[in-house]
């Protein structure tokens, strides 16, 4: 199984560029923080490409910025070439199956949306409290264990 699940910061502005085909496309790197980081040391960071296409490059390039925080899911991908030296070069990048917004807008970040591109609308009535004893469609169960399912 071939899934990776990565949050991190864009390290430049993407840029949305285009097949021969016509197919849109973008290819980025994000700043991943790592996890654990030794007593008296700054936190390392791992500088990982990510590649787009379609829809979800236009949507990249057109709400996300240089320093961003976005969710990626998708899958490794590796190849190789030969440079113009004639070295072999190995490659390993990140192909975006699905990407999503990690702030809101209202931190100075990129609006909220989806990984179709689609733009989410803020709803203008607060979420229920649940805090309140206000059970709403709730209600409870039988208390003889004969659960009605």
């Amino acid at each position: 199984m071939n899934i990776v699940s990565l949050i991190g910061r864009l390290t430049a502005d993407p840029e949305l560029k285009h097949t021969q085909s016509g197919t849109a496309m973008t290819r980025f790197t994000i700043a991943v923080d790592r996890s654990f980081v030794k007593q008296g040391e700054e936190r390392q960071a791992d500088f990982i490409t990510i590649v787009a296409w379609q829809q979800r490059a236009e949507m990249v390039c057109k709400y996300f910025s240089k320093g961003n925080r976005i969710g990626i899911v998708g899958e490794i991908r590796t190849g190789s070439f030969t440079d113009k030296d004639g070295n072999k070069r190995y490659t390993t990048e990140v192909w975006a199956n699905s990407v999503d917004f990690c702030e809101s807008k209202g931190s100075g970040s990129a609006s909220q949306g989806n990984a179709q591109g689609y733009r989410r609308t803020e709803s203008s009535s607060p979420a229920p409290s649940y805090s309140s004893g206000d059970n709403g469609d709730f209600y409870e169960a039988p208390g003889n264990d004969d659960l009605p399912f």
